[in-house]
């Protein structure tokens, strides 16, 4: 059936198509710039700031403080989510996602002006923390609407896993310019990068925000908020409404992501760390590697977003989490050869099973709300895995490294999120192939909420 909108005819297919792609790309590139500017943070984070903004600090602990003021952005994207969950269930998926590109593109341009430690003691570090504070609830909105930007544009019930995870492409792509611009300005001689080089990737970000919001303005609000609005369907707190009928596939959602979070950010940005003070390899080899992995999530997050349509969202993403689990110890024991080729091997390696749960990982949550509260219980449930998964795990794997002296004490916290994650995904329902354009607590819907298989 063609696509409508709210008090207008029909779309055309040859329409309806359009504004798939438009949406598709649009809320890639959108998700892809947010990402750029989250993870130049997180990259940076483990190269300089420990130095330039605790320099008085013993360097495990000036990396430690930097880290927590890195987590401080996880913490902000719950808050991000239960703010613009509201407001996209309640406006629209469209207006929400121009706001949030621009919350999280000014916040990170703001960063490259920020002073040291050696300029203004203290209040650096604290004026660091509050950018990421913001950074992180844009973040925290982004997510949701992208995913339901594509996925609601979806024609048919049987590709929504392949059109959902083109949204979750941004993340490696993110990944991929992050680590290219930090490499290129990282040529710059020691000293000048410290000094000013660092700060030019984040200047660049208010480029990349002005062709995200260009796009973001072409496209149409989705088919499903639209009949949502003509319906008059539309809930005034959906964020307090969500919280009191599906509750469980909140923590559910969070709990799943466990084993995917919390391993990319141990894979991805404890490494640095890791890498340069343990390991005593190059700054270069390790960015280098990273974007490596980046380039192979380009291909592989939108092949399992496929495979889940084919064999079923859960029983992809339950393989994926088995398969981190196992991998940890196949990573610690590939990194601590030494060797610079078995390190990067693993670096590239270990987005693989990341991208059997990210691949999937948008229509599975997504699919699990009903369409009046899916802004707000997808984002909910997505960010809180940020609270207890994403931003404590290079806090986590560094305590635990300085504890053990040992890289498997780490793999074993990786595994523990594995097994978590398995247990939450197997009690999620799976939605795969089936009508979401109803709401499930509808007594004419094909499908009852609570008899998803």
């Amino acid at each position: 059936m063609a696509a409508t909108q709210s008090g207008a005819m029909p779309l055309s297919e040859e329409e309806a198509r359009r504004q798939l792609r438009r949406a598709v790309i649009a809320s890639t590139i959108g998700t892809t710039i947010e990402w750029y500017d989250f993870f130049l943070y997180s990259t940076v984070t483990g190269l300089v700031f420990a130095k330039l903004f605790f320099p008085e600090s013993d360097p495990l602990v000036g990396t430690l403080q930097a880290f927590l003021i890195y987590a401080v952005g996880f913490v902000a994207r719950p808050v991000g989510a239960a703010i613009f969950g509201h407001y996209g269930d309640r406006i629209g998926r469209k207006a929400t996602l121009i706001v949030t590109l621009l919350l999280m593109g000014l916040a990170t341009f703001a960063v490259g002006f920020v002073p040291t430690y050696a300029s203004i003691g203290i209040w650096g570090a604290i004026a660091l923390t509050a950018l990421r504070f913001i950074q992180g609830v844009g973040v925290g909105g982004e997510w949701g609407g992208s995913v339901l930007m594509s996925m609601e544009w979806a024609r048919t019930n049987k590709h929504r896993g392949f059109v959902a995870s083109w949204p979750q492409f941004g993340v490696p792509a993110g990944l991929f310019v992050a680590n290219l611009v930090v490499l290129a300005t990282s040529q710059i001689s020691g000293s000048a990068f410290l000094t000013w080089g660092w700060r030019v990737p984040f200047f660049l970000s208010i480029a990349l925000v002005g062709i995200g919001l260009y796009i973001r303005l072409s496209i149409l609000e989705t088919p499903v908020f639209a009949k949502l609005l003509a319906e008059r369907r539309i809930e005034k707190a959906p964020m307090r409404e969500v919280l009191r009928r599906q509750p469980k596939d909140i923590l559910l959602s969070a709990l799943a992501r466990m084993a995917e979070q919390a391993p990319f950010y141990i894979f991805t940005a404890f490494i640095f760390t890791y890498g340069v003070m343990s390991l005593g390899v190059t700054r270069d080899l390790l960015l280098t590697a990273v974007l490596a992995a980046s380039v192979l999530e380009f291909f592989t997050i939108p092949l399992f977003g496929h495979v889940s349509d084919l064999i079923g969202r859960r029983r992809m993403y339950v393989i994926g989490a088995a398969a981190v689990g196992l991998f940890g110890f196949l990573y610690f024991f590939m990194v601590g050869t030494h060797n610079p080729g078995w390190i990067f091997a693993a670096i590239v390696l270990s987005l693989v099973p990341h991208a059997m749960m990210y691949g999937p990982q948008a229509a599975l949550i997504a699919e699990s709300f009903t369409g009046r509260l899916r802004y707000s219980g997808a984002s909910m449930g997505y960010q809180l895995a940020s609270v207890i998964a994403g931003g404590p795990a290079p806090l986590i794997a560094t305590a635990l490294y300085a504890y053990f002296h040992s890289g498997f004490a780490v793999a074993w916290y990786v595994f523990a999120c594995a097994v978590i994650s398995v247990a939450a995904a197997m009690r999620l329902g799976d939605y795969t192939n089936k009508d979401i354009s109803r709401e499930y607590d509808d007594v004419h819907a094909l499908h009852d909420h609570g008899h998803a298989t």
